[in-house]
């Protein structure tokens, strides 16, 4: 991971997310990737807060979507990592957030993990 890519995959990250275009922002992501979030526990029940897999993970975004038609994400920085990157960003409601992600050999992700402002 350096810089450019990381700075590159965030701006289009943010793009796809306020496109609401969910097949763009999966793209992003290998087909097993897992996701983590406390919001996953609160919105579909999974006591774990993590799925794993495209389909579910975008069944849950766009589920999501639907709760929340506005959302918007402005990123504020991106921080860079060994294989990782995090997104620190304001999501629904102006609420703070990060999110790390961390990308397999393939250059995809594989693993994000959500974090929300308390």
């Amino acid at each position: 991971m350096d810089v450019q890519r990381a700075k590159k995959f965030a701006m289009d990250w943010e793009s796809a997310w306020n496109a609401h275009d969910i097949d763009l922002v999966l793209s992003h992501y290998k087909d097993d990737f897992e996701m983590s979030s406390p919001i996953i526990a609160q919105l579909v029940g999974e006591a774990s807060g993590t799925l794993k897999g495209k389909t579910a993970v975008g069944d849950y975004w766009r589920l999501a979507l639907e709760k929340v038609p506005n959302l918007k994400f402005e990123v504020l920085s991106v921080l860079l990592g060994a294989n990782t990157l995090t997104i620190y960003y304001k999501g629904a409601q102006a609420r703070l957030s990060a999110e790390v992600f961390e990308f397999g050999a393939c250059g995809k992700v594989v693993k994000a993990i959500a974090h929300y402002e308390v």
